[in-house]
């Protein structure tokens, strides 16, 4: 029997896109540990979200949410505090960058491009958390999908820069909502074989490098550890950790060479 560790909470869950998506493991295992969730979705891929969403234990309702939409934010708050009163935990699983500023077009993507990856993947989590927030009257958890930024990856790019400004908003966010007992954390995870991950050129040669690398055995098909972590983060074990990284990638940061020719 799985443990409780989320009984009533109240989490969205944003980034469900297919059963393959990071954010569908973290749903489900949200409800396998108590936790009441809503996912959210938009525009044509909203019927996808849904789909996913029917396969869960207990079929949660997706909300509309498209994080460059503030009147999105305004009808999500409303509904969020019609249903519940109030939020306990939010998941920002939610990056794009368009195809012109990956897969090694570091110096010919447009600014326009490397200012969408931008808004979409770094500013977003700061629009989350501001819609949010109030609803935390009693604390919370913000938890966000990172991919290590502290270097330079191939193929990744304007993503890669996306990445190192979401780490930068998430220390912002924590230093502005710890007074309301409201902590704010990343997950950096390893490749993980999601439909996002489907859409950076060259993805596998970047995956393979854990083979190489990570300490522990790293299984890109298998998102579960990365929940795992997430939910750990959305819970009250985490009540203390504010402002971290935390690293679900086999080890693979904390080495400076491969360990494996």
């Amino acid at each position: 029997m799985a443990h409780l560790i989320l009984e009533g909470k109240r989490l969205l869950v944003t980034g469900v896109l297919t059963k393959g998506s990071i954010a569908y493991s973290v749903a489900e295992r949200a409800q396998q540990r108590g936790a009441d969730i809503v996912l959210t979705g938009f525009g044509r891929t909203r019927r996808m979200t849904e789909r996913a969403a029917a396969r869960l234990p207990d079929p949660p309702d997706v909300l509309e949410l498209d994080v460059n939409n503030p009147e999105d934010f305004d009808a999500l708050v409303t509904e969020l505090y019609q249903r519940w009163g109030g939020l306990d935990g939010a998941l920002h699983a939610i990056a794009f960058a368009p195809g012109d500023a990956l897969g090694g077009n570091f110096m010919s993507a447009p600014a326009e491009s490397a200012e969408q990856a931008f808004r979409t993947s770094a500013y977003s989590f700061k629009a989350l958390a501001e819609a949010v927030a109030p609803l935390m009257k009693h604390g919370g958890s913000l938890v966000g999908m990172d991919f290590d930024a502290s270097v330079a990856w191939p193929v990744y790019d304007w993503m890669g820069v996306a990445k190192a400004a979401l780490e930068s908003v998430s220390r912002y966010l924590a230093r502005d909502l710890g007074d309301r007992n409201v902590r704010v954390n990343l997950i950096s995870a390893g490749p993980v074989e999601t439909p996002a991950a489907q859409g950076i050129p060259g993805f596998e040669a970047l995956s393979g490098l854990w083979g190489k690398q990570a300490p522990l055995n790293w299984n890109s098909a298998d998102p579960a550890p990365v929940a795992d972590a997430v939910l750990f983060l959305l819970s009250d074990l985490s009540r203390a950790i504010t402002g971290e990284i935390l690293h679900v990638d086999g080890g693979f940061h904390a080495m400076g060479a491969p360990l494996r020719p």
